[in-house]
């Protein structure tokens, strides 16, 4: 293949540069391999591929070394070997213009979104609420869109739902699927993600997707990592939902862009399976159907993770560039596992790709490419070309100097609490007046009302039951008003 506009991988056994056409990269991809085998200093060589290419990257840093691409290389060893057997790689040590993110602004910039941006269906998924929590969640974003009340931090949906809890005539026709337990067990859900240090996701400066897309002054795409060394380990459903809300804003407000020369992104999800763990039906298709779509708008979505069932079959079904680096197979599970990765690469005649899978060493991968007209080409056997970033993580004194120099220093770095649905709540409640003590009934009036009060509070009961059930269903439907779907729209910012 011409390696002019093209993305150079590696070399194959007869040292043969492998690559792929920089204008397919928007057709997905996949990394994966066990652990130790190569996989994040490939997700490291294509960072930088993209980002010689003029194309922004968002990464997890799951390991915390990703941020060496913040440093120039200094390659000895099996490093400098393998280079020195690729004499048509124009290897050239150097840093690539790094910004970093970290949602508890220890280790990176801030990174924030809002409740209304997220919207009830993701923040239902992170909370792993049932259909009935759901139901009133979904009933609680649509009072606050009603009543211009805008949901930017926990603080304001915690206190939507006490005030609900009051003031139940707000519901109007929802007032059936907001019943007090479903209230009590929505904050003690939120109170938990407060008790992890979630709240930190939520609030301003929320995370304006044109800062990630901005290129570098030199013309190079910039490279965007995300610290998730404890997020992931701590806070697993966080990592996933910030993700899925990320894709779905993409999606959302990126024009489309057709068969362009090059994406406009690369996403890098690492741990890729905390994605699909988990999460309901609806959300997983409209997750996929996403995936299938976005590439028409310049985004290319990089799936890293251990092996590819990780991922279901719809998704695998999307991801043209594979790279497989080695896999173990000790039970009979596994070797049924390895044989269905050998299956998912066009046959090569030359290559026996099921035994080469167990004997691939680090840094190598079978590598299955797209050919010019965008249909898989064979594997091949490859041994992945070294970035020319550092390979290993930066210094504390080394991150420190990315962070001041960043063009977004000072941008993100101070938490911004403007009036939102918190401070109108807490003023309408000093604004009402003092309850007039309720009357108690009478003997008389208290016998008259007992019959007809049982016949009401039974079909007060069924109706709710039905009422939850519709909503439930309902909530497949809903996801017309946003991927994954603010009620009150995610481009809103108000």
């Amino acid at each position: 293949m011409p390696l002019t506009n093209s993305f150079v991988l590696g070399a194959d056994p007869q040292g043969q540069p492998v690559a792929q056409a920089l204008r397919l990269t928007n057709r997905h991809g996949l990394v994966a391999g066990a652990t130790g085998t190569g996989k994040t200093v490939t997700l490291q060589r294509l960072a930088e591929l993209f980002s010689d290419a003029g194309v922004a990257v968002f990464a997890a840093d799951i390991k915390g070394d990703l941020c060496g691409l913040g440093a120039a290389g200094n390659p000895q060893g099996k490093v400098a070997e393998r280079i020195a057997s690729m004499p048509w790689l124009q290897h050239s040590p150097q840093a690539y213009p790094v910004t970093l993110w970290d949602v508890a602004g220890k280790s990176g910039h801030p990174l924030r979104t809002t409740l209304t941006e997220m919207g009830p269906l993701l923040l239902s998924n992170l909370l792993e609420l049932s259909d009935s929590q759901q139901a009133a969640l979904y009933a609680a974003f649509q009072v606050a869109d009603r009543e211009g009340l805008l949901l930017l931090d926990l603080k304001d949906l915690k206190a939507l739902l006490n005030h609900l809890k009051d003031h139940p005539e707000l519901l109007g026709e929802d007032r059936a699927l907001f019943a007090g337990a479903s209230a009590q067990a929505l904050l003690r859900r939120l109170s938990s993600l407060e008790q992890q240090g979630a709240d930190a996701l939520f609030g301003e400066p929320a995370l304006q997707l044109e800062d990630i897309l901005h290129p570098d002054r030199d013309g190079r795409g910039r490279i965007h990592l995300l610290d998730a060394s404890r997020l992931v380990h701590e806070a697993p459903k966080v990592y996933a939902t910030f993700l899925l809300w990320l894709l779905a804003e993409l999606f959302e407000q990126l024009p489309e862009r057709g068969d362009a020369e090059k994406p406009v992104l690369a996403l890098f999800f690492d741990e890729a399976h905390l994605l699909f763990t988990d999460t309901p039906k609806a959300l997983q298709e409209r997750l996929e159907q996403v995936v299938r779509l976005i590439r028409s708008k310049g985004v290319g979505v990089y799936f890293v993770t251990q092996s590819p069932s990780d991922l279901p079959d719809d998704v695998l079904a999307q991801l043209g560039l594979r790279i497989q680096h080695g896999l173990r197979a000790f039970t009979a599970k596994e070797q049924k596992s390895l044989r269905a990765v050998a299956d998912g690469f066009r046959p090569n005649p030359e290559l026996d790709t099921l035994s080469v899978l167990t004997e691939l060493g680090i840094g190598e991968a079978l590598v299955g490419t797209l050919e010019e007209k965008g249909t898989p080409a064979m594997v091949q056997r490859v041994a992945i070309a070294p970035p020319q970033s550092r390979i290993g993580p930066l210094n504390e004194a080394e991150r420190a100097a990315l962070l001041r120099g960043s063009p977004h220093a000072g941008r993100y770095d101070k938490a911004v609490d403007r009036e939102s649905a918190y401070e109108m709540l807490m003023v309408r409640k000093a604004q009402t007046p003092a309850e007039v003590p309720e009357e108690k009934p009478t003997r008389a009036k208290k016998a008259e009302s007992e019959g007809l009060g049982d016949m009401a509070s039974e079909l007060f009961g069924q109706a709710v039951k039905t009422a939850v059930r519709q909503a439930a269903n309902q909530i497949g439907r809903q996801l017309v008003r946003g991927l994954m779907g603010s009620l009150l729209g995610s481009s809103k910012r108000r």
